[in-house]
């Protein structure tokens, strides 16, 4: 079989036929069909190159030739190599302004709290804040990266599940894509080689589609599909592609990188003080643990120019301008901020908005990255939605269909929580905000629906405790007042003492009398 199929696609082959990527993968030409896939390998090897120290140009410096007074070589004299790792330091402040902190996942639709609860379970178990992280910083440094979710099922209780996995060339994978006119992903491979046995290395290439997965080894002679069904009804794959976070400072850092790596030489020659004697003070020179040190010399007009020292104060002051320069153009050209110890001390008590303020350049970048990981984002819920509801729990699919996922990006150094507060409250004391917008607008709870409904609760639970308190109140004054009896006595004994009080007064006035 494999025979028949390798000499058919050989034919066609050779006949020029244009077949269909979906033909291609039924005939088993895997040859033709990552042919018309893209493949993105010369960016992926520049940007490694860049990013890898030991590859950058001032590594290439020669050593410098050590001739005689006859020009006869004699050896070699190594010279410094100082490459400086600006593309980690620009990637990873990069990296920290755009996932800093875990993206925050909302629910914006009613009665699906069932599948937003495996939603967020399924981001705490593969651990999709960790792996996000691992994607952003590898497209930043190779251009290129995925994750891959695979559905599995365990070998105990054979439950499904669901594992990601991080790809990149650094890690030894291969990704090809293909995309229709409006940039949509209709098809990715993922290469790789599996050691099989201890002598045998062999290249596997798994192709995903929407409907199908096909399992794809390569042979001696042509390939052996293992085609698969599926389930989830989606490509399971989040692609990053990006330009590399350093792209249009290389030349920038090379020239710095080649002037520190010249100083360092000129360091080597004349950092440390050189003496100039005459020929007559170095037969005198004393030893290094003499005593009472003195130098004799027959110039006895010249004493100072005898002896001293060749001494190189600094480097010049338009080498130190330059250095300057290039370190100010490759932050700022990256949109990269300056972080040192000195700024992080005169910083470290100014609030949130100041320092969103102070890391402008950062926060630029990060909103431009916002574009396009806004639609990955967005893609991922979908996905895993489709992953609850059509494999891991098909109970849930009604809900997947319905549910609606937000997310949001967190700034790396948090928010003026207390702020914000602050005025929500100034706000609903002025009356200019309702009670309902200012839990709107509050920070603090995750979620507003349920927030509303819990303050709801609280006030009908204070108004019944309020009727309660009042209604005992009002009971032990009718059980005080409530029978006749109890007031007639007291009438009595009020006119007992009117009477007792008129015979007093008829008294006192007979006295006076």
């Amino acid at each position: 079989m494999f025979l028949i199929d390798y000499f058919r696609n050989y034919v066609n082959a050779l006949v020029g036929r244009n077949q269909e990527f979906e033909e291609l993968l039924a005939a088993g030409d895997i040859d033709a069909a990552k042919q018309k896939m893209v493949h993105r390998q010369p960016l992926i090897e520049d940007a490694m190159r860049d990013y890898d120290v030991s590859k950058h140009e001032v590594m290439k410096r020669e050593d410098k030739i050590i001739t005689n007074t006859k020009g006869e070589r004699t050896g070699t004299e190594p010279v410094h190599k100082l490459p400086i790792p600006y593309q980690v330091y620009i990637n990873e402040i990069s990296l920290v302004f755009l996932y800093g902190r875990p993206v925050k996942w909302t629910q914006q639709s009613d009665n699906t709290d069932d599948a937003f609860a495996a939603f967020l379970d399924i981001i705490k178990r593969t651990h999709f804040n960790s792996k996000i992280r691992q994607c952003k910083r590898i497209a930043g440094a190779e251009t290129e990266s995925a994750m891959l979710f695979r559905c599995f099922k365990h070998d105990d209780d054979g439950k499904p599940d669901v594992q990601i996995r991080v790809l990149a060339a650094s890690k030894g994978d291969e990704i090809y894509t293909r995309w229709d006119n409006f940039e949509n992903l209709i098809s990715f491979a993922w290469g790789y080689y599996v050691r099989e046995t201890e002598d045998d290395i062999v290249y596997h290439l798994d192709i995903y589609t929407a409907q199908m997965i096909y399992h794809c080894s390569k042979k001696r002679i042509g390939w052996e599909v293992v085609p698969e069904q599926n389930f989830i009804g989606k490509i399971p794959v989040i692609l990053f592609w990006q330009d590399k976070e350093w792209k249009g400072v290389e030349r920038l850092i090379e020239r710095e990188e080649m002037i520190a790596s010249r100083t360092a030489d000129t360091n080597d020659y004349f950092a440390d003080p050189i003496a100039i004697m005459s020929a007559d003070v170095i037969k005198s020179i004393p030893k290094k643990n003499d005593n009472g040190k003195l130098i004799i010399t027959n110039d006895s007009e010249g004493v100072d120019k005898a002896a001293r020292y060749l001494t190189w104060d600094s480097a010049p002051e338009s080498k130190k301008q330059e250095i300057e320069w290039l370190q100010e153009q490759i932050l700022s050209k990256s949109f990269t901020p300056k972080i040192s110890l000195d700024s992080l001390q005169s910083i470290s008590q100014l609030s949130a908005k100041a320092l969103r303020t102070v890391m402008m350049l950062a926060d630029i970048k990060a909103s431009k990255h916002k574009e396009v990981h806004d639609e990955l984002l967005d893609r991922t819920a979908s996905l895993l939605t489709s992953i609850i509801g059509n494999v891991l729990d098909t109970s849930l699919h009604a809900q997947c269909e319905q549910l609606v996922i937000g997310h949001e990006f967190q700034e790396p150094f948090g928010e003026d929580i207390a702020d914000d507060l602050n005025n929500i409250s100034k706000a609903v004391d002025a009356g200019i905000l309702s009670t309902e917008g200012a839990i709107e607008l509050n920070p603090l709870p995750i979620d507003k629906q349920r927030e509303k409904e819990r303050l709801a609760e609280e006030a009908e639970e204070r108004q019944r405790t309020q009727a309660s308190i009042f209604g005992d109140i009002a009971g032990a004054g009718a059980q005080s007042y409530g029978d006749g009896s109890s007031r007639d006595d007291d009438d009595d004994d009020a006119d007992e003492d009117d009477e007792s009080n008129k015979s007093q007064n008829k008294k006192s006035d007979k006295t006076k009398k």
